[in-house]
């Protein structure tokens, strides 16, 4: 039983410290909901997403069953209580969705990656609509749209070419990309956390999706362009 004594957090220090190390610096426009049970929806292009994000917001991630064998990523997602969604077995989405009900109705918050798999950092990926079930069987649930962009690096805009360098896809090793993002130099990573929304306001998760990918997809445009959150 999960309860508020034991939210499965690391602390945002070691995440911070972490990033650091990575030669990662964040820039934050706008700030997580100060609440509780808050399901946090975010974009998803990296490895390199969990400390970022775990160094500015205090949640649980779901990630894919995957993630689990990646060596020190999976040892450092398994440690913070990653709660792993096996995406081949639909008999195991009650399961998932029961264990994130759990973990939100104890008062804690989940991070959420909807798109199902890691972008290759051109745009954000159609969400996946069933990932937003819990909302309907956890009263008091809070969603906020959240993008994550890394637009420089030693303080140059990302180009195109730069992407495969930063976004972990296909059948790349985790070993050789980790070492090669890390020997990149300074990499800025963005985060722009919009407005928080209360689930209700939506007939039906498709909708409630279908938003959140508007919002996300856009913010994200806007980072890689070298806008402000709120510029065109």
């Amino acid at each position: 039983m999960i309860t508020l004594r034991n939210r499965p957090y690391l602390p945002i220090w070691f995440h911070r410290g972490l990033s650091r190390a990575m030669g990662v610096v964040i820039r934050t426009h706008g700030r997580p909901a100060a609440r509780s049970r808050v399901l946090f929806v975010v974009n998803h292009l990296s490895w390199s997403d969990i400390p970022v994000l775990g160094a500015r917001i205090r949640g649980s991630f779901v990630a894919k069953s995957e993630v689990a064998g990646w060596g020190p990523v999976g040892w450092l997602a398994s440690f913070a209580h990653t709660v792993y969604v096996a995406r081949d077995r639909r008999h195991s989405a009650n399961i998932q969705k029961n264990e994130i009900g759990d973990r939100l109705r104890a008062g804690g918050n989940i991070i959420l990656f909807p798109e199902g798999t890691n972008s290759d950092g051109t745009g954000v990926l159609p969400f996946k609509s069933s990932l937003f079930a819990v909302v309907a069987d956890v009263p008091g649930v809070t969603i906020q749209p959240v993008t994550l962009a890394y637009t420089r690096i030693n303080g140059v805009p990302v180009t195109r070419g730069d992407l495969p360098d930063l976004a972990w896809v296909g059948d790349t090793q985790l070993a050789p990309h980790a070492l090669g993002f890390i020997g990149l130099g300074q990499v800025t990573a963005e985060i722009i956390f919009h407005p928080a929304i209360d689930p209700a306001a939506w007939p039906d998760r498709k909708a409630l999706a279908r938003h959140c990918h508007l919002v996300i997809a856009a913010g994200y445009r806007r980072l890689m362009r070298g806008h402000g959150p709120g510029e065109g």
